[in-house]
């Protein structure tokens, strides 16, 4: 009778353990924006959604604010687009003309070159009141449009951004500052650049409707970063609509392996279509929890065998022996 109670109490336990996976893990399926800016493959807030590439770089701060991390900081981003695959940064230690000029000597933005982010061509950044004694600033010739490899890392203080800034063409003279344009080939380029300016920001092109070059683009303040769209086979097929498969791309935060999220909240290896699931049935929250399942489980089996111990230090022992009768193993 005591060796079935033992047992039962062994089977309780470890249901205890998987209970959490899928009642306190689990979180819904995976988001698709935050706040009013879409989120979607290859991009993911919560674990185990997009691409593994992407892996925790974006983070949705009180649901209503999309971050982007990087080793320079942590950004807001201001929109994304996935016609074009990019989004835009906002670096609040920029200057811009809608607030009053500050001497602001931070770290600006960069980018882990190991990542599949990169920072777009079309970002030019302005520094303003360079030490000319340390950085050259002096007018870009006209042979650096048709050749830029030709041309050096000067500062084009003769630059068009500097004289029609965003929102403000004449905040420059107003505030007696000088400006110069500078294209960085590095992260680091820009680091050595505001030690010697008193401050910086940077401006996008960006692609305003079906008008033709040059007139389809217009700078806008932030900085624009191109991101990669790793195209599968299986990621099609999840979400391949006309088969009526309507699946959610992503993977398991411990194997990386790719996995079909269903809208059902099923996992799938293959897709969604017609209730042919190859996984199991579970949400992207339970995915995410793989993890922390595994921690907790380690700490339930550690309490486990504290209990079986102690359960046998407290054993009455009869004459001394214990017998397979009274062995609690």
């Amino acid at each position: 009778m005591e060796k079935r109670l033992h047992l039962h109490v062994l089977m309780v336990l470890l249901v205890i353990l998987a209970w959490p996976s899928s009642i306190f893990v689990a979180g819904g399926l995976c988001r698709d924006s935050c706040g009013d800016i879409p989120v979607r493959y290859p991009l993911g807030i919560d674990d185990g959604c997009g691409s593994p590439y992407y892996r925790n770089m974006l983070t949705c701060a009180d649901n209503t604010t999309l971050r982007l991390r990087t080793p320079s900081g942590t950004y807001p981003v201001s929109g994304t687009d996935y016609a074009d695959a990019h989004l835009v940064v906002t670096d609040p230690s920029m200057w811009t003309c809608k607030r009053p000029f500050t001497s602001i000597h931070a770290a600006p933005f960069s980018l882990d070159t190991s990542t599949r982010f990169s920072l777009s061509p079309r970002n030019d950044h302005l520094f303003f009141n360079c030490d000319e004694d340390r950085v050259i600033v002096e007018p870009r010739p006209a042979v650096c449009e048709r050749d830029p490899e030709r041309c050096d890392s000067a500062c084009d203080s003769a630059g068009y951004l500097c004289r029609n800034l965003p929102g403000c063409r004449g905040a420059l003279e107003e505030n007696n500052m000088t400006c110069c344009v500078y294209r960085p080939r590095a992260a680091e380029s820009l680091r050595v650049m505001l030690r010697h300016c008193e401050a910086y920001t940077s401006v996008y092109w960006r692609a305003v409707g079906d008008k033709f070059p040059p007139y389809d683009t217009v700078p806008d303040y932030g900085v624009r970063v191109d991101f990669e769209i790793p195209v599968t086979t299986r990621c099609l097929k999840c979400q391949d609509q006309r088969r009526g498969a309507n699946g959610t791309c992503g993977f398991d935060p411990v194997t990386r392996d790719f996995i079909c999220i269903c809208d059902d909240g099923r996992n799938s290896t293959t897709d969604c279509a017609d209730g042919r699931v190859s996984g199991h049935r579970a949400s992207a929250g339970v995915v995410a929890g793989t993890v922390v399942f595994s921690i907790s489980a380690a700490i339930g089996i550690g309490g486990l065998v504290w209990y079986i111990r102690k359960m046998k230090s407290s054993k009455l022992v009869t004459c001394g022996v214990q017998s397979n009768e009274n062995r609690f193993f």
